[in-house]
């Protein structure tokens, strides 16, 4: 049995969740050859990679404090080579694109079959990269549109303080969740303006919720 515990490919389930964790568990159940570990948040999940280091970390893009994006930012700061699959429900191709550009190996739409999910696992595990068939399609077929997505124009830390404005924190909040300054929050939000074309606050975070950043 320790052998077996110790061949066994260790899956890090990062999603705030119960009935998305609840499923994961049963469809990763009838292969014995996966052992699971659970977070329910970017701070517990990056915890949690640090003390269990996973074979691969399959983390939700809406988390209840930060998001996937800054979940996977702040891994790969400590792990280069952590394996990652972002689990999302939003299927827009600019997200794909970005998680890629990110450093995720894979990207799974939590509206596929949940054997996806196992296939692109036991795919990452083996040293190549995932996307959902579906998904690979969209990016395949809206390369303009990708290119125009507003997304595809910002920084980590862009995406992210534009997200948590668009959740509706406040600048001293979302320098607090972020661990940076709220002069540094402040000029990126005066930045964000600029490249998204916003007039003012409600209306980037107008355009936050419209992009689906929220």
């Amino acid at each position: 049995m320790q052998d077996t515990a110790k061949l066994a490919t260790r899956v890090l389930i990062v999603d705030d969740h119960p009935v998305v964790l609840s499923g994961c568990r049963t469809l990763f159940a009838s292969d014995h050859s996966i052992r699971i570990d659970e977070a329910s948040d970017a701070k517990s999940g990056h915890r949690a990679y640090v003390s269990k280091r996973p074979d691969v970390t399959v983390i939700d893009i809406s988390l209840p404090d930060v998001s996937g994006f800054e979940l996977m930012r702040r891994i790969r700061k400590d792990d280069p080579d952590a394996k990652i699959i972002m689990f999302s429900m939003n299927d827009d191709p600019a997200f794909v694109v970005r998680a890629v550009e990110l450093g995720a190996q894979g990207y799974v739409s939590k509206g596929d079959d949940p054997r996806i999910l196992l296939k692109a696992v036991r795919k990452v595990v083996a040293g190549d990269n995932f996307i959902s068939p579906q998904l690979a399609e969209a990016v395949t077929f809206s390369g303009a549109a990708i290119k125009a997505n507003p997304a595809s124009q910002m920084t980590p830390r862009e995406l992210e303080i534009l997200r948590l404005l668009g959740r509706g924190d406040k600048i001293v909040e979302v320098a607090e969740a972020l661990g940076i300054s709220y002069k540094t929050v402040a000029n990126t939000t005066s930045l964000l303006k600029q490249k998204l074309g916003a007039k003012n606050h409600s209306d980037l975070i107008r355009i936050a919720v419209e992009i689906g950043m929220n």
